[in-house]
């Protein structure tokens, strides 16, 4: 190739190189800044729970290890069998944790072992809340030493959560639009949208009688109602 047409040819792509960014960079001037508002919104469902979770655990302590599992599963395994009796279908009985932990004597080196510590857990979902009372008392009987709960909660959460965000969403509108009227000015395309949905089982603890008696008799369990919130917030172009 010529070495004058190789020139030309470098010195075209140079001033289309430069006329291309002076270009983005006037346009990028003469644009005018995005002015934005924002403003947020809440929505709620009041809901009556319909599923309590609760937690029971069987803690056993002893020397013999052989002596401690067996008693430790003869303990769990009455628990599962009576919650199967009352109706609890499998898959809302789920094993969280089985732990063996040795026990030492810390008192001279090298240490020893002195017994262990078996610790098994259930989560347990009740569906029909008339039996929390007898399935968190009849757990103790058959051997439960950790019990907590229940933990209430919704099973058909999301329902709720979508009627709550409407509400945030229609909510937030209204606004804008009121303070947009106010403030003088017209709202534009919505820029973006932002949610939080706090929303937690609350939670009811079962504590014990007496010093180191477990709660024998049937507990009284009220599930009350829960609050879904959903709330928003909506970003406007002002125009």
């Amino acid at each position: 190739m010529d070495k004058t047409l190789k020139i030309t040819i470098i010195v075209g792509i140079l001033i289309f190189s430069f006329s291309t960014l002076w270009f983005v960079y006037e346009y990028s001037k003469s644009r005018p800044e995005l002015r934005t508002f924002s403003v947020s919104g809440e929505g709620k469902e009041i809901v009556v729970p319909n599923i309590a979770e609760i937690r029971i655990g069987v803690i056993s302590e002893g020397l013999d290890l052989t002596t401690l599992q067996k008693e430790n599963s003869e303990k769990m395994n009455r628990i599962i069998n009576f919650l199967k009796k009352k109706g609890i279908d499998e898959k809302d009985i789920q094993t969280e944790n089985y732990s063996v932990s040795p026990k030492y004597d810390y008192s001279k080196y090298p240490y020893k072992i002195v017994g262990y510590t078996i610790s098994q857990d259930l989560k347990v979902k009740v569906r029909d809340l008339s039996k929390i009372g007898e399935v968190l008392s009849q757990a103790l009987n058959y051997g439960a030493n950790n019990v907590s709960g229940p933990n209430f909660t919704v099973d058909d959460k999301e329902v709720y959560l979508e009627k709550a965000r409407e509400k945030a969403i229609k909510n937030a509108k209204e606004k804008a639009e009121k303070i947009a009227k106010i403030a003088g000015f017209k709202l534009g395309k919505i820029v973006s949208i932002t949610e939080s949905s706090p929303f937690e089982p609350i939670p009811v603890m079962l504590k014990e009688s007496g010093e180191g008696s477990p709660l024998i008799s049937q507990p009284q369990i009220e599930p009350g109602s829960q609050e879904i919130k959903v709330q928003v917030t909506i970003t406007y172009e002002i125009k």
